[in-house]
């Protein structure tokens, strides 16, 4: 009998085709051959959260019935899947379920399933915009929540019935973006609407690769917005790091890179640090912050392969402030000790 080691041995000897999503820092199809990569231990998971991956695997068989599961695995400090739990959640799985993950489940099968160790419930925000991804992607329709979120974002109803608009539907829209007239919808509009609205938006367009047009737009709602809503706008630009450094270095000069912006970069424009200017503005400062804080942070993003190199270079630069050095000596204390 083949020996079972990864989760696409386990769903290709049930006969079932799957899909893998990234459900970590944003939700993102991930290409299949990476996948393979990540669960082969080959190459690192690029965007861990609190020292852990997170999937969702989408899975059907022959009768179309589809089959989603949430999950969430340690990685060691390579940033690689901790081969353990890995091996420990296939063994699972196989003694749940057999051979056959499609199979109509026991009552107590299914508790099984729903409370093992390394299953993960995905925010609100973060469901809306994967429900909509899979819906796409499986060439399926939209939620019942599109039409009148369509309707809304296009100017057929007043601003203040934004209550009667759903999250889904918003995800719905923002998802479809490439499609006929949504993108223009979405540039046209978005002056327009509640502010509730534009920062649901904003949560659904971090999770997405937005055109240049639409970005624009968001950042200048960055410029002008209060204080408390800029993270929002911030967060709506992550798939466009140039704009996110320009912005970057507008809030610093604005003296506006508060704790709450400075979480907002290390969880969603991550990607603006690998610029070293924008890098040095962001650690100088988050070593404004209080130690502990600057040590949590900075834990966080440099587990990120794609920024790591760059960080661990920034911890023997010589042109830092003393008030940066401060914060790495601090740093190095913490974890000598």
């Amino acid at each position: 009998m083949t020996q079972i080691t990864t989760l696409s041995d386990f769903l290709k000897t049930a006969n079932t085709q799957f899909q893998v999503y990234d459900m970590g820092r944003r939700v993102q199809h991930i290409d299949m051959m990476a996948f393979h990569q990540i669960e082969e231990l080959h190459c690192p998971y690029p965007s861990p959260i609190q020292g852990h991956a997170q999937f969702a695997i989408v899975f059907w068989d022959a009768s179309q019935q589809h089959y989603i599961w949430f999950i969430k695995l340690p990685l060691d400090e390579r940033g690689l899947l901790s081969p353990a739990p890995r091996t420990q959640f296939i063994k699972m799985i196989v003694e749940a379920l057999g051979r056959d993950p499609t199979q109509p489940l026991t009552e107590q099968q299914q508790e099984q399933m729903a409370n093992h160790p390394f299953n993960f419930k995905p925010t609100q925000e973060k469901l809306a915009v994967f429900n909509a991804l899979v819906r796409k992607q499986l060439g399926e329709k939209a939620s019942p929540q599109y039409e009148f979120a369509y309707q809304y974002l296009s100017g057929q109803h007043p601003s203040e019935q934004w209550q009667n608009i759903g999250l889904q539907g918003i995800a719905d829209v923002c998802v479809r973006s490439q499609e006929l007239d949504h993108q223009s919808i979405l540039v046209d509009g978005f002056n327009n609407w509640a502010l509730e609205v534009k920062i649901a938006v904003c949560q659904c367009l971090e999770h997405l690769n937005i055109e240049d047009s639409l970005a624009e737009k968001v950042l200048q709602q960055l410029q002008i917005a209060q204080l408390t809503h800029k993270p929002y706008f911030l967060r709506g630009i992550a798939s466009q790091p140039k704009l996110g450094q320009q912005a970057v270095a507008e809030l610093d000069v604005a003296g506006q890179l508060s704790a709450e912006m400075l979480i907002t970069i290390a969880a969603r424009n991550w990607s603006v640090l690998k610029d070293e200017q924008t890098l040095t503005i962001y650690l100088e400062a988050l070593a404004k912050q209080p130690q502990h804080f600057f040590n949590q942070i900075f834990a966080d993003i440099v587990a990120i392969p794609l920024i790591r190199t760059q960080l661990l270079s920034q911890l023997r630069n010589p042109d830092r402030s003393a008030e940066l050095a401060a914060a790495i000596g601090g740093l190095f204390k913490v974890t000598k000790g």
